[in-house]
């Protein structure tokens, strides 16, 4: 009795070895025993900004850098791709202390950036900057028409940069006010009330506040910047840039990044006009 049990526990054995190799080689058909592996990217981007990271009726994170990101995961097999959300104004001190690898939330380039971190080569979008006011507004049609006037914006987003410098160059005409924990949240509300008087967004982010929020705002004038779009990454970080890009190439070549501007911006902004 006890030779037929060590029998059957051999047999079992057995089928157990046998069927954990015909997993790993549906794993890994070359053949090599152990399994390829993969490298966590940790990816930075917020809930607030409308159509491009935010948390849809369900609170699932969802927008067009985040669908990106999870299209660029899906060509990348060596690498997971995890989200990790937080305010915009604490993204690039989490990339510059480490806790996140990749910034995903329509991050222009500008110089005190480029000092510190690593852009990836191949542009994702067009940011068509404007002005952006009240509805009811009729006395702002341009950027000098801020003049005097108090503009809100998150502290370190380009439109920031865009303000300081217009004021480098016009004795610190607009008086520039920056948002708060509350983010897109506070600019709404502050505009709504009149407590500022214009703030610089998109048409696209202006649209979907309109059409679920009733923001109340509105476009004006033309565009101040069409700045091309980029992921941040840590400066060591050029491996995972190259890949990116790689993918990135693919995405753009078989029109899925077209189809996801359309979808989530309402037009194709992947491409300069």
């Amino acid at each position: 009795m006890i030779a037929s049990a060590g029998l059957a526990l051999a047999l079992l054995s057995g089928c157990a070895a046998d069927s954990a190799k015909d997993t790993a080689a549906k794993v890994n058909p070359g053949g090599n025993s152990a399994a390829p592996a993969v490298t966590k990217i940790v990816v930075g981007t917020g809930t607030q900004f409308a159509n491009i990271c935010f948390l849809d009726d369900k609170g699932n994170l969802t927008g067009y850098d985040v669908e990106l990101i999870r299209e660029i995961d899906k060509r990348l097999p060596e690498y997971e791709f995890e989200f990790k959300t937080m305010d915009f104004s604490n993204l690039l001190l989490s990339l510059e202390t480490k806790k996140i690898d990749l910034i995903a939330h329509q991050m222009e380039v500008n110089e005190e950036r480029k000092a510190k971190f690593l852009f990836n080569d191949e542009a994702y979008n067009i940011f068509p900057n404007q002005v952006v006011v009240h509805k009811d507004r009729t006395d702002i049609q341009s950027l000098d028409d801020l003049k005097g006037k108090k503009v809100m914006v998150g502290a370190t987003s380009n439109a920031a940069v865009l303000l300081q410098d217009y004021n480098k160059t016009n004795n610190n005409a607009i008086q520039i006010v920056y948002s708060g924990s509350g983010g897109t949240n506070d600019i709404i509300a502050q505009l709504k009330s009149g407590r500022v008087d214009a703030t610089i967004s998109t048409e696209f982010a202006v649209k979907q506040r309109n059409e679920t929020i009733d923001s109340q705002q509105k476009i004006v004038g033309k565009a101040i910047s069409n700045s091309k779009v980029y992921f941040i990454l840590q400066k060591e970080r050029t491996e995972v840039k190259e890949k990116v890009d790689e993918a990135l190439r693919a995405i753009k070549k078989d029109g899925t990044l077209s189809k996801l501007s359309t979808k989530w911006l309402g037009a194709d902004y992947t491409v300069s006009e």
